[in-house]
């Protein structure tokens, strides 16, 4: 649903779809931040990367399963509830190396983007 007063409201199962990415951003019409949501299933993972060429800060939350968060090469265990902030010059890869999918939502914004912290937060 999008409303004629600024905003959109949508199931994640409406999201636009690309094999196993949901397309957030793009669904909601995001224009200040990318967010996706990933099934990674047992055994794969999210293409390793950084974002130095563009300078963003990524956010990786575990929605569901047992993830291993892998910054430049050393495992880190990320079960669900967890929240894993990356700079954009770390490699960062995340992993499935168990027996149930993990669903991943990734939230990223370049650092440069102008964001300014409320007081209380």
């Amino acid at each position: 649903m999008t409303g004629d007063g600024g905003y959109t409201i949508k199931h994640r199962d409406d999201f636009e779809r690309t094999g196993r990415w949901a397309l957030a951003r793009r669904s909601l019409e995001l224009d200040s931040f990318g967010m996706n949501i990933v099934a990674i299933e047992p055994g794969y993972s999210i293409p390793e990367h950084d974002e130095l060429g563009r300078g963003q800060e990524e956010v990786f939350i575990i929605l569901a399963g047992d993830a291993v968060a892998v910054l430049d090469g050393e495992d880190h265990p990320a079960p669900a509830g967890t929240f894993v902030r990356v700079e954009p010059r770390i490699r960062r890869t995340i992993r499935n190396d168990g027996s149930d999918p993990v669903d991943l939502l990734i939230v990223s914004a370049p650092t440069a983007s102008g964001y300014e912290p409320m007081d209380w937060a």
